[in-house]
C-alpha cells in the first residue's frame, strides 16, 4: 500500500525565513525539514562546524605531525565502498601534501572480512611494514585486528563513522562522532568527512609548530570534490554541515576544478560536470567506483582517485564503467532469483524478508536488499555464500527500524545465532553460520513484528502539498537546483489535483501523460509504471526542466498517483 501525504510546516518558521529574504516557496519546504535559521543555508566554508568539537581530534593532530616529523611510514587501510575510496584519497593526498610517508591497502573483501581485522594486519605488515596504520571509514568495530597491531609494535589511528559497540578498539587515537563523549553536533558526517577533519586539524597543528612560516601551506580545499562525492553516495544525512561539504563540492566540479577521475568519471557516464548536482554524484559516480569494491577490488577506484594523469584517469574510468556494467547484469539475474523465492511471499503476513541463495554474489547482495526493500518495503536481508559453511547478509531497512539494533537484539537473545554484524540504522552487514538461516530468519521477524506497526509498513511518500501556477517555471527549477537536497533533506515533492487530457504509454515501460490545471498544460511521466489513470488524478511529482531540440520545457516527474 502506498499513500500521499503532506508535510506540515510551522507556519512562523516559514515567516520568518521569508522575511529574511528566503525565496517564498524555499522558505516553506525548509521550515518543512526542520530548518529555522537563515544562517544554517550558509554554503560558505566559513559557516562549518570547526574541528575542535570532534573528540580527540587534537591528539590525532599532534600524533600524526610527530610522526611525520619523525618520517614514520604510514598506511591507510581503507573500506571497500565509495566512502572509503573517497577517504582514502583525501588521507593520501592530504597527508602527502603535509609531508607524510604514506601509503595504501585495500585487501580484497572475500578474502580477508570487513574493517581491520588481524588477517589484514598480517597483510599489511608483510607488504608495507608501517609505523602506524590509519583506518578510514571502518575501524570503530575492530578490537582484534587493533589488538593484533599492537602486538606487532604498530600503533593504529581509527578515524570513523560508524556506530560502535559497547568496547572500543584499543587504538592509539579514535576520531568517531559516534563515539561515547563526543560533542561534535554532526553525528552524520561521513567517513570521508572525518578524515577531512583529520588533515584541517593536522595543517592547524603544523602551522603552530611553523611548519609554514617559509612554504605556503597545503589547500585543503581542492579535496572537497572528492569529500562531496563520497558524503552523497555514502547516503548519510545532509545536514547543515554535509550540506556545506557537499555544495563546496559540487560548486569546484561546476567550475571544472576537480581531480581528474572525478571528471573522468563524469564523462564516462555520460554527465555534465558542469551541471553537478547530488543525483549525479549518488547514481552516476558512486556505482561506479562502489562497483570495483563489489565485484573485484577498490585499489583501481582508488587509483582512479589518486591519479593526476588524465589519460590514465579515463582508462580507469572505463575499466569501472565496465565493472558496473557486469554488476548491472550479476544484480538482474539476482534480482529475478529473489523474486522466484518470494513468489509465495504474503506481505500482510510477514513484517520482514530475508532471503538466500547459494549461486548469489556477496559484493551484489547489498543492492538486491535494497530493490527488494523497495518493493515491498519491509526491512530486508539478502544472504550469500561466505567462507566454507558460512553466509553473508546484507540488509537495508525501512524508517522507524533501526537495523543495527534489531540485530543486536537478535544476538543478545541468541548469541549463538549471529557470528558478527556491525552497521547503521538504515544498512548493517551480518556473518551467519548457513544452518542458522532459517532460525535467524524467524528471530528477525520476531524483532520486526514486536517493533513495526501495520501503518509503518505502508510506503508513504510525503509531499511538500501544492505548489502555485506562478512557480511551473524553468526559472523556479534553478532556483531548487542551486540548493544541496539529498538524504534526511529530502528533494521537494509537490502534489496536486489534475485533470488526465491523455496519456500513452512510451517504450513498454513508462507512463507519458498530458495533465492540466487552472487551463495550464504540462507534460509529465511516470517511470516504470504503466497502468492507466482515471480522468482526475491527484498526483505527487518532482519538477523538472527538460530540454528537448534546444528548448527547455517544465516536464512533472510523477512519484505516485491515485484517483482524486
Amino acid at each position: 500500500m502506498t499513500r500521499i501525504a503532506t508535510r506540515s510546516y510551522p507556519f512562523r518558521e516559514s515567516e520568518m525565513l521569508r522575511q529574511n529574504g528566503v525565496h517564498p516557496v524555499l522558505a516553506r519546504l525548509y521550515a518543512a525539514r526542520g530548518l529555522t535559521d537563515v544562517k544554517e543555508l550558509s554554503s560558505e566554508l566559513t559557516a562549518m562546524i570547526p574541528p575542535s568539537g570532534l573528540l580527540h581530534i587534537d591528539a590525532a593532530a599532534v600524533f600524526l605531525a610527530d610522526a611525520i616529523a619523525a618520517r614514520k611510514r604510514m598506511v591507510i587501510v581503507a573500506d571497500y565502498d565509495c566512502d572509503g575510496a573517497t577517504a582514502c584519497a583525501v588521507a593520501l593526498r592530504g597527508l602527502r601534501a603535509m609531508g607524510a610517508d604514506i601509503d595504501f591497502i585495500v585487501p580484497n573483501r572475500f578474502e580477508y572480512g570487513y574493517g581491520l581485522t588481524p588477517e589484514i594486519v598480517e597483510l599489511t605488515a608483510r607488504e608495507k611494514q608501517p609505523d602506524i596504520i590509519i583506518t578510514v571509514d571502518n575501524g570503530i568495530a575492530s578490537i582484534d585486528g587493533v589488538a593484533a597491531a599492537n602486538q606487532r609494535g604498530i600503533e593504529v589511528v581509527v578515524t570513523d563513522h560508524h556506530l560502535p559497540a559497547d568496547t572500543l578498539p584499543a587504538a592509539r587515537v579514535i576520531v568517531n562522532p559516534n563515539q561515547p563523549e563526543c560533542g561534535f553536533p554532526s553525528k552524520h558526517i561521513a567517513g570521508v568527512g572525518v578524515m577531512f577533519y583529520v588533515l584541517l586539524a593536522l595543517r592547524a597543528e603544523l602551522r603552530k609548530r611553523g611548519a609554514y612560516e617559509t612554504q605556503p601551506q597545503p589547500k585543503l580545499d581542492n579535496l572537497l570534490d572528492l569529500v562531496a562525492l563520497g558524503t552523497v553516495a555514502d547516503v548519510v544525512k545532509l545536514d547543515a554541515n554535509n550540506r556545506i561539504l557537499v555544495a563546496q563540492g559540487l560548486k569546484r566540479m561546476r567550475a571544472g576544478r576537480m581531480h581528474a577521475g572525478v571528471a573522468a568519471l563524469f564523462r564516462v557516464a555520460g554527465r555534465e560536470a558542469r551541471s553537478a548536482n547530488p543525483f549525479d554524484l549518488g547514481f552516476a559516480l558512486g556505482p561506479r567506483l562502489n562497483a570495483a569494491g563489489r565485484l573485484e577490488d577498490m585499489s583501481l577506484g582508488i587509483e582512479c582517485l589518486i591519479t593526476d594523469d588524465e589519460g590514465r584517469a579515463w582508462q580507469l574510468a572505463q575499466q569501472l564503467n565496465d565493472i558496473n556494467l557486469k554488476r548491472r547484469e550479476i544484480e538482474a539475474d539476482m534480482q529475478d532469483t529473489a523474486l522466484l523465492h518470494l513468489d509465495a511471499f504474503e506481505p500482510a503476513e510477514s513484517s520482514t524478508i530475508c532471503v538466500f541463495d547459494d549461486s548469489w554474489h556477496q559484493g551484489v547482495i547489498g543492492i538486491v536488499a535494497s530493490r527488494l526493500k523497495e518493493k515491498f518495503y519491509r526491512p530486508t536481508i539478502t544472504f550469500a555464500p561466505g567462507a566454507e559453511g558460512w553466509i553473508k547478509g546484507s540488509g537495508r531497512s525501512i524508517p522507524g527500524f533501526h537495523l543495527r539494533d534489531a540485530l543486536d537484539l537478535v544476538y543478545k537473545k541468541a548469541p549463538s545465532l549471529i557470528d558478527k554484524f556491525g552497521g547503521h540504522a538504515m544498512a548493517a552487514g551480518l556473518t551467519l553460520r548457513a544452518d542458522a538461516f532459517d532460525a535467524f530468519a524467524a528471530a528477525f521477524e520476531e524483532v520486526g513484528r514486536s517493533w513495526l506497526s501495520q501503518q509503518q509498513l505502508e510506503r508513504v511518500i510525503e509531499t511538500d502539498g501544492p505548489l502555485e501556477d506562478a512557480y511551473y517555471s524553468t526559472s523556479f527549477i534553478a532556483e531548487l537546483d542551486g540548493q544541496v537536497w539529498g538524504q534526511g533533506f529530502a528533494p521537494p515533492v509537490f502534489c496536486d489535483e489534475f485533470r488526465v487530457v491523455s496519456q500513452r504509454i512510451l517504450k513498454e515501460r513508462h507512463l507519458k501523460l498530458l495533465l492540466e490545471k487552472n487551463g495550464a498544460r504540462y507534460d509529465a511521466i511516470w517511470f516504470g509504471h504503466t497502468d492507466a489513470l482515471g480522468d482526475r488524478a491527484r498526483v505527487a511529482f518532482r519538477l523538472d526542466a527538460n530540454e528537448y531540440n534546444g528548448v527547455t520545457k517544465v516536464q512533472l516527474l510523477v512519484e505516485h498517483a491515485e484517483p482524486a
